[in-house]
């Protein structure tokens, strides 16, 4: 699932995204954003290792890549606008 955010993308909008990713029960995640905080990299990264463990603990055969693309949002891209997102 590919998500865009222009400006910050922060915490909060990697809650979002996890929220929606684990409803989807994606297999990627990748964050199209202008600049990320430290803290939502963690979040996101922390979300794919759980994911990973819990499988193994399951005996699934799950897990997410995430990847961040920082810098630029192409508005040709299609995907999901966290800034159209509502709670």
């Amino acid at each position: 699932m590919l998500f865009k955010k222009r400006g910050l993308f922060t915490e909060e909008d990697a809650r979002k995204v996890i929220e929606i990713a684990s409803r989807e029960n994606a297999g990627e995640i990748i964050v199209m954003c202008e600049a990320i905080e430290e803290a939502a990299k963690r979040r996101l990264w922390d979300y794919a290792r759980g994911v990973q463990l819990m499988a193994d603990m399951t005996g699934e055969d799950r897990s997410v890549r995430v990847e961040i693309l920082e810098g630029y949002v192409s508005d040709r891209v299609k995907g999901i606008d966290l800034s159209e997102v509502s709670e």
